[in-house]
């Protein structure tokens, strides 16, 4: 009950017109700046140095949380193309990652998949890495079927999977003979029973095989966690069956575990830093609380520990 009353809040907090104007025209405060890149490039590009500087590469998320029309689905391209020309011209280790809706999916997916070619084109020409994030079940069969089509004609496109679905064991499977780079994380959307596992234990046995079997077919996996367990879990089986450290990475939030990324990074590991950027920020971080309430305890002692 606490927790329903907790995502309501959080999701009109999200929605809120006044509060939305607010918090562009205030910058990251109340501390979003510990969770966010930046609003504007220069500072996303700061940021980035600072983790590239620690050992740590970056996933640039850039947000697009308010598509009403082309031109909003245009803005999320145009700060796609900065994130990709700030990565390479200021030399950092980053890849880029973004939602299908950020570029219009919910317009068409003709204009989602035009944006998405001229991003994977701007990136290729740049050598940057792109990730599609994964939205709520509505969309999962639309955004990887879409996926399906651009890896035929990109190399540098990975997807986000969610081990609280059903169905992702088989989509696993299904996508293997393009031999995918996927993300995977635990699932964030809250979705109707008999598509979501629902149980915190059947969804983390569910990571641990999926996880598994993609390193095991030998593709590259990204694995978003910021739990011991789960590390310690792909830490074994890497050891277990002798796979190369360049085969994975793991990834976590920006502001989430510090110490545990620099960790995993003086292990050897690689480690990427999940970076939201762009002016969408409040909306974002208010989605991300509304999606887990548990997090905001966790949010909180993050910023405290600094």
């Amino acid at each position: 009950m606490v927790e329903e009353t907790m995502r309501g809040f959080f999701t009109f907090l999200a929605h809120n017109k006044p509060l939305i104007k607010i918090a562009r025209k205030s910058g990251l405060t109340l501390g979003g700046s510990h969770f966010v890149g930046g609003q504007e490039v220069d500072g996303m590009v700061d940021q980035v140095k600072e983790f590239n500087q620690k050992g740590l590469g970056v996933t640039v998320d850039c947000l697009g949380e308010r598509i009403d029309g082309t031109e909003d689905a245009k803005a999320t391209v145009n700060l796609c193309y900065q994130a990709i020309h700030a990565l390479h011209e200021n030399k950092l280790k980053g890849q880029i990652s973004l939602k299908l809706y950020s570029v219009g999916l919910e317009l068409s997916e003709e204009i989602a998949i035009h944006n998405m070619r001229n991003i994977l084109e701007e990136a290729k020409e740049h050598n940057v890495f792109v990730t599609i994030n994964m939205e709520e079940y509505k969309n999962c069969g639309k955004i990887i079927q879409i996926f399906r089509n651009l890896r035929k004609e990109y190399d540098n496109i990975g997807i986000a999977l969610q081990a609280n679905l059903y169905r992702t064991e088989t989509d696993v499977e299904k996508l293997d003979e393009l031999s995918p780079t996927i993300r995977f994380v635990k699932g964030a959307y809250k979705e109707s029973r008999d598509v979501d596992m629902d149980d915190k234990s059947n969804v983390d046995s569910n990571y641990q095989n999926l996880v598994k079997t993609n390193l095991l077919k030998g593709n590259y996996t990204q694995i978003a966690t910021h739990d011991n367990d789960m590390i310690d879990f792909v830490k074994k089986i890497v050891k277990e069956y002798q796979i190369p450290l360049d085969q994975f990475e793991f990834q976590m939030l920006q502001g989430m575990r510090d110490e545990k990324q620099k960790e995993l990074s003086d292990e050897g590991y690689n480690v990427v830093v999940y970076v939201p950027f762009g002016p969408d920020w409040y909306t974002y971080f208010m989605k991300r609380l509304a999606e887990r309430p548990a997090n905001v305890g966790f949010t909180l002692m993050s910023v405290f520990r600094r």
